[in-house]
């Protein structure tokens, strides 16, 4: 009773906007740290480093609930965390091998997947009006992930060479890419499973744990070094352990307690609105129109899908 007391006081709406901030931070950390440190090492210290600061106030808790799990159970958490950690290894990697734009718009295809496997996996029928808002939001996010190689003029929209698809450098980058957004929706889809069982520290622990393990294995394979870098470096991995991680995706895992993991999904491609704000006033580099026009867009989309998610989650509150 006092849990559930607890949960009205926050509204998951809300919450989910202050994530969709402190993700939004990510870029331009990852952007920082990868001046020394190679791609692996970035995401094995944010998921490690966010798992150390864990520890003290989950660790005790997270050994109990997840003991008494059954084991088909323990095999999905594993797998949450193994998605995980492909998840920012394959992104972050294939920056390095194809465009941002290229990049963005196809990670940015997450919710497509996860709207086309939830009704399958987790009996979540999705709306017209998620649909639509799901669509425009996708339309949004690939406007924005082009824009930097698109300009709108008085000719119309025109673009360089997008998807050179012929570089065997690119298509390896494109196809990371999409890994990305396959193991992203693998891992919400788990996470909207796993959640009711678990508090949100011993999710958060158990996932962010298992995701660093399986990174500091891929750190091992690559031959990459986890020492000799300047302390800003250190300083860059920290903050995105706490901010984007800890604050951002922490607060991600406990709304899929009480929004749909579609919803959840759709939510997140708030980060690149998000990013182009941050961008502004910290760097102070002014958004190009077609990054406005997809900006709107994808605000629009989230609106459609948060004013009838509002409605469920009222619906199951009075019920």
């Amino acid at each position: 009773m006092p849990s559930h007391n607890r949960a009205n006081k926050i509204s998951p709406l809300l919450a989910v906007f202050i994530a969709i901030l402190a993700v939004s931070t990510a870029s331009p950390l990852i952007r920082f740290s990868q001046q020394e440190a190679s791609s692996i090492v970035v995401a094995a210290y944010r998921l490690g480093l966010a798992s150390l600061l864990l520890f003290p106030f989950a660790a005790a808790r997270a050994s109990k609930e997840i003991g008494v799990l059954r084991f088909p159970q323990k095999i999905l958490l594993a797998f949450s965390g193994l998605f995980l950690a492909l998840h920012f290894a394959s992104w972050i990697t294939s920056l390095q091998y194809t465009s941002v734009a290229s990049s963005v718009v196809l990670v940015s295809t997450t919710p497509l997947w996860v709207a086309i496997l939830s009704p399958v996996l987790l009996g979540e029928k999705l709306s017209p009006e998620t649909w639509i808002g799901l669509t425009v939001a996708i339309l949004g996010g690939v406007i924005v992930g082009t824009s930097s190689q698109c300009s709108w003029g008085a000719g119309g929209i025109t673009c360089s060479s997008l998807f050179n698809l012929a570089n065997k450098s690119d298509a390896l980058g494109n196809f990371l890419a999409v890994i990305g957004a396959w193991c992203a929706a693998g891992y919400l889809l788990i996470g909207r499973r796993l959640r009711p069982l678990l508090t949100l520290n011993s999710y958060t622990f158990g996932v962010y744990g298992l995701a660093s393990v399986f990174l500091l294995l891929g750190v091992w394979v690559t031959g990459s070094s986890l020492t000799g870098y300047r302390p800003i470096t250190y300083i860059w991995f920290l903050s995105l352990a706490v901010i984007p991680q800890l604050i951002g995706h922490s607060t991600f895992n406990w709304s899929l307690k009480y929004l749909s993991a579609s919803y959840v999904s759709i939510a997140m491609l708030g980060e690149p609105v998000g990013t182009i704000i941050l961008t502004f006033f910290l760097l102070g580099e002014k958004p190009s129109l077609l990054e406005l026009i997809g900006g709107v867009l994808i605000l629009g989309g989230i609106t459609i899908a948060t004013d009838l998610e509002s409605k469920a989650v009222a619906g199951r509150g009075s019920s």
